[in-house]
C-alpha cells in the first residue's frame, strides 16, 4: 500500500493559542509540534494539547532543526499547517501596511514546506491574501510550492462548517506531486479539493446541508457578568472589558431599540458617527442571536471595536462566549490577561474548520492506502 509507513503525524506553524491543533487532533491527526513566538499563547497551547511547542521566531527555525527534534527525515511528515500572521491584508486594516515585515511571513511558511516536503500541506489566511493587498505575494508563493506541490485555494465561509460565526478565511490544501500522480493515475478525475461544507444559509431537501448556526446559543448556560468583573468561579475566560457609563446607556438603548448604533438619539451619538457615510456600521451594535456572529477578532471583548454587545447584558461579550463563537469547547482555557486572552480567541483558526481539513487529509490518505506503491 502506497505511503503505508507515514504516521498521522503533523506540524503546526504560528500555532497561536491552538485551534488548527485541536481541529486537527479531533479529525485523527496528532500534531507532534507547534512553533509560536508569542509565550503567552504558547502557554495556552501547552496547557490544551499534547504536542510540543517551540517558543521562538519561526525566521530562526531551519528545516533541519524540526527534523532533528522529530527524528525523522525529509519527506516523512504527513502534514505541514500553518496561519502565517498577514492582518496586514486583511480588509479591516485601514493604514499603509506596505513595509510590514509580517507581510513576508508566508514565505517562511513556504520555506519550511520546502525544506520538510511533507506528503499534505494547509494554510488558513484572511481573505485579502488571495484576493486583496496581498495577492501578489500570494501569487509568488504558490509559484514557488508549484514544483513539488499541487494545490487548490478559495475563500470559505466559517458558517458553512457549523461555526456560529460569519467568518471568511482562505484556505489552501496541497498534495505532493509524487503522491497527487498516484491518485491521477488510479482515478483520472481525481483533484486537489477543499473540505466540503455541512451547512448553508438556505438549507433544502436536495442539497442534504443543515442551516447556519445561530449565535444564540453561545450565550445559553453562562452566568450573568458585569463589564470588567472577573470571572465567576468556575467559569474561566467569562469575563469582558469594563464600560463607562455612556456606553452602557447607548448598548441598553440598542437592545431595546433595534440593535445598531442608528438607532441613538442625539445625545447618545458619537460627534463622528453624526457625519454622512460614516464606515464601521456595526461599531457599538449587539450581536443578532438568530443569525452567526460577525468575525471575531483580537477586539472581541471592546464594545466600540465591532458588533460586540451582548444581547440583553449591557456589556460587550466575553473571552468564553468569543471562544465558543469560535467553537472552541468550554474546557479550552486561555491563559494571560483579558486582552491577551482575547487576542488569542481572535487570532486563532476555529477548531471545527481546521477539523473539516483534517478530514479531507485522512480521507485522501485512505485512499493512497488502497493503491500500490
Amino acid at each position: 500500500m502506497a505511503f503505508n509507513n507515514t504516521p498521522y503525524t503533523a506540524i503546526d506553524l504560528f500555532c497561536g493559542a491552538g485551534g488548527l491543533s485541536l481541529g486537527l487532533e479531533n479529525a485523527g491527526i496528532n500534531v507532534a509540534l507547534g512553533i509560536e513566538i508569542n509565550p503567552v499563547a504558547a502557554t495556552t497551547y501547552q496547557n490544551n494539547l499534547t504536542g510540543n511547542v517551540l517558543v521562538n521566531d519561526i525566521k530562526e527555525i531551519t528545516g533541519q532543526d524540526i527534523l532533528n527534534y522529530l527524528n525523522i527525515k525529509s519527506g516523512d511528515l504527513f502534514l505541514l499547517a500553518g496561519c502565517p500572521p498577514c492582518q496586514t491584508f486583511s480588509s479591516l486594516q485601514k493604514t499603509d501596511v506596505n513595509n510590514d515585515e509580517r507581510n513576508n511571513l508566508i514565505y517562511e511558511y513556504v520555506r519550511l514546506v520546502l525544506d520538510l516536503r511533507p506528503l499534505f500541506i494547509q494554510l488558513e489566511n484572511v481573505p485579502g491574501l488571495k484576493r486583496g493587498r496581498g495577492k501578489a505575494i500570494f501569487k509568488d508563493a504558490l509559484s514557488q510550492l508549484s514544483e513539488f506541490y499541487e494545490t487548490t485555494s478559495a475563500i470559505l465561509n466559517c458558517a458553512d462548517f457549523g461555526i456560529p460565526q460569519s467568518r471568511k478565511r482562505l484556505v489552501l490544501h496541497g498534495i505532493r506531486k509524487d503522491a497527487f500522480n498516484l491518485l491521477k493515475k488510479s482515478d483520472p478525475s481525481f483533484t486537489v479539493s477543499l473540505p466540503n461544507k455541512t451547512h448553508t444559509e438556505h438549507p433544502s431537501a436536495r442539497s442534504g446541508l443543515l442551516p447556519w448556526i445561530p449565535a444564540g446559543p453561545a450565550f445559553n448556560n453562562l452566568p450573568p457578568v458585569d463589564a470588567g468583573a472577573p470571572a465567576p468561579t468556575g467559569y474561566p475566560n467569562h469575563e469582558t472589558n469594563r464600560l463607562a457609563p455612556i456606553n452602557i446607556q447607548r448598548i441598553q438603548y440598542i437592545q431595546a431599540h433595534g440593535g445598531s448604533r442608528n438607532c441613538l438619539p442625539d445625545n447618545l451619538q458619537l460627534p463622528c458617527h453624526k457625519k454622512r457615510n460614516v464606515g464601521y456600521t456595526g461599531v457599538y451594535g449587539i450581536i443578532d442571536t438568530t443569525i452567526p456572529a460577525p468575525t471575531m477578532t483580537g477586539g472581541c471583548i471592546t464594545y466600540s471595536k465591532g458588533r460586540y454587545g451582548h444581547p440583553t447584558q449591557p456589556r460587550a461579550i466575553t473571552v468564553r462566549e468569543a471562544a465558543r463563537l469560535q467553537s472552541f469547547p468550554d474546557t479550552y482555557i486561555f491563559s494571560g490577561t483579558r486582552s491577551q486572552t482575547a487576542l488569542q480567541v481572535g487570532n486563532a483558526v476555529p477548531p471545527l474548520l481546521a477539523q473539516a481539513s483534517g478530514q479531507y487529509f485522512v480521507s485522501v490518505m485512505k485512499k493512497l492506502h488502497t493503491l500500490p506503491a
